[in-house]
C-alpha cells in the first residue's frame, strides 16, 4: 500500500508541475491575468484527479499481479497433481510396479526406439498352494517377496511391470541373448534365496519359472509375448524354477 501512495504521490506532484507550467503559458498568451483562482485551480484538479486515478489504477494493477501469481501457483499445484494421479494410476497398487497396461506401453515405447532387447516373463511357481494354503493375505506377502527379489534382479533401466496374479514382465533394454540368460538366473536364484516363513517358523520355498526372447527388428509386441509365455510354459513343463531363453522368435516356435 506505501508503495501504491508513493507512486501516485510522484505522478500526482508531476501533473501538478505540467499543469503549473501550461498555466503559465497558455493564460498569459491568452491576455489573461493569472489570479489566484487560477493558480488553485492548476494545482488542486491535478493533484486530486491524478491521485486518485493512479491510485486506483495502481491498485488494480496489484490486485490482478496478485490474481496472476495465484493463478501460477494453482495451475503448477494442478499440474503436479496430474503427474501424481497419472503415475499411481500406471502402477500397481500393491508392488509398485508398472501395471499390464503401462508395461506394454512402455515396452512399446522401448521397442520404438531400439529394437535390441530381451522380454522375460517371470510366474511365481505353485503360488495358488500359497494362497489355499495361508490365505491370501500371506500370498501378497510372498508376492512382495519375489517383487523385490526380480528386482535386485535386473539392470538399472530395465522396464517392470506386473502383468497378471502371479505373473511379473521385464524387459531387458538393449540385452543380448547372454545378458539375458544371465538376467533371467539372477532373478531365479534370487527367488529361490529367500526364506519364507509365513506361519510357525516353517521356511515354505519360493520359485519362479522365467520364459524370454530377444528382439528382433519389426517384430511386434504380441508376438514378442507369445513367444516368451511358449518359453514359460516350456520352463514350466520341465519341472519349474527354471529360466528358457531364446535368440528369436523362430527359434522359439
Amino acid at each position: 500500500m506505501n508503495r501504491i501512495f508513493l507512486k501516485s504521490a510522484v505522478i500526482a506532484f508531476a501533473s501538478v508541475a505540467a499543469s503549473l507550467l501550461l498555466t503559465l503559458i497558455v493564460v498569459p498568451a491568452m491576455g489573461f491575468p493569472i489570479s489566484r483562482t487560477i493558480w488553485l485551480t492548476s494545482t488542486v484538479c491535478p493533484l486530486a484527479l491524478t491521485w486518485i486515478a493512479s491510485a486506483s489504477t495502481f491498485w488494480q494493477s496489484d490486485r490482478l499481479k496478485c490474481a496472476h501469481r495465484e493463478l501460477a501457483r494453482a495451475h503448477a499445484q494442478l499440474a503436479a497433481a496430474h503427474r501424481r494421479l497419472s503415475e499411481k494410476a500406471s502402477r500397481d497398487n500393491m508392488t509398485g510396479m508398472l501395471n499390464r497396461e503401462s508395461f506394454f506401453a512402455a515396452l512399446d515405447g522401448s521397442r520404438r526406439k531400439s529394437d535390441r532387447g530381451a522380454l522375460l516373463i517371470i510366474d511365481a511357481d505353485h503360488f495358488k498352494m500359497i494362497n489355499d494354503s495361508f490365505g491370501h493375505l500371506t500370498g501378497d506377502d510372498a508376492l512382495l517377496l519375489i517383487a523385490s527379489a526380480i528386482e535386485r534382479g535386473v539392470r538399472s533401466g530395465d522396464v517392470l511391470g506386473r502383468i497378471g496374479g502371479e505373473e511379473f514382465g521385464a524387459f531387458l533394454v538393449g540385452a543380448t541373448e547372454q545378458e539375458a540368460k544371465r538376467v533371467a538366473e539372477r532373478i531365479r536364484r534370487e527367488v529361490e534365496l529367500i526364506r519364507f516363513r509365513p506361519a510357525d517358523e516353517r521356511t515354505v520355498p519360493l520359485t519362479v519359472s522365467i520364459g524370454g526372447i530377444t528382439c528382433g527388428e519389426d517384430v511386434a509386441v504380441s508376438d514378442l509375448m507369445r513367444a516368451a509365455d511358449q518359453r514359460l510354459y516350456e520352463a514350466k513343463h520341465r519341472g519349474r524354477n527354471l529360466s528358457i531363453i531364446d535368440r528369436d522368435i523362430s527359434e522359439a516356435a
